[in-house]
């Protein structure tokens, strides 16, 4: 079972969250939380795997909550930002906090229950107007601001390659096509990455990439 946890200021959206994820049978909600402080009390408390978090709450919001729950905690659970086409700038912060990915509010109900099970997973979940969002953001930045880290070194050609195609949005199956490699060393690849950058998720690669210069927009 993956226990979730609903945080957002309008009680309608928790119930409706609430209940759509309820009705699965893979998925228990464990509580929900109406500003970003009691967010974090009730993820501290009742340890759920995922927390759907929205950004605007009163108290406290999404940004902090996301990392207070987030820092230095290894049990700490996956992040699922609910947003809107106008949080921009919110993007980047957000995956910078540790977020596991994005889901837009007025997604179909289908879409928010495969993200849960998604970032569940350890997988990120990046929307293309998200990501498009992202590099925007990285593109707007002077190259000087973007350092390449000597971590980088660790990775070897094949993975720095892989690297590349996480950041440029590429599925496990379309990096495999394109490497012509079989899609569990791919995952191989990906798992390898994580662990020597001290990754979260693909989420954080993808900042990473970006942030170092080693993938440039366009």
């Amino acid at each position: 079972m993956i226990r979730v946890l609903v945080a957002d200021d309008q009680a309608m959206v928790r119930q409706g969250f609430g209940a759509l994820l309820a009705a699965q049978s893979d998925l228990l909600v464990v509580g929900d939380a109406a500003d970003g402080a009691a967010a974090v009390r009730e993820a501290r408390e009742l340890r759920p795997d995922v927390v759907l978090m929205d950004v605007r709450m009163p108290v406290l919001d999404g940004l902090e909550a996301t990392r207070q729950l987030l820092d230095g905690r290894p049990q700490a659970p996956k992040v699922l930002i609910l947003t809107t086409f106008d949080l921009d700038d919110y993007v980047y912060e957000a995956l910078r906090a540790g977020a596991s990915g994005f889901l837009l509010k007025d997604a179909p109900a289908a879409d928010l229950v495969h993200a849960v099970r998604v970032v569940a997973a350890g997988d990120a979940l990046l929307a293309p107007s998200v990501t498009r969002r992202l590099i925007a953001e990285f593109a707007a930045r002077p190259s000087a601001d973007r350092p390449r880290p000597t971590t980088l070194n660790a990775l070897t050609p094949r993975e720095t390659e892989v690297l590349r195609l996480i950041a440029r949005g590429r599925s496990n199956q379309e990096i495999a096509a394109e490497l012509i490699v079989a899609e569990q060393t791919v995952k191989t690849h990906i798992g390898r990455i994580l662990a020597k950058l001290g990754l979260r998720d693909r989420a954080q690669a993808v900042v990473l990439a970006y942030e170092t210069g080693l993938v440039v927009p366009g």
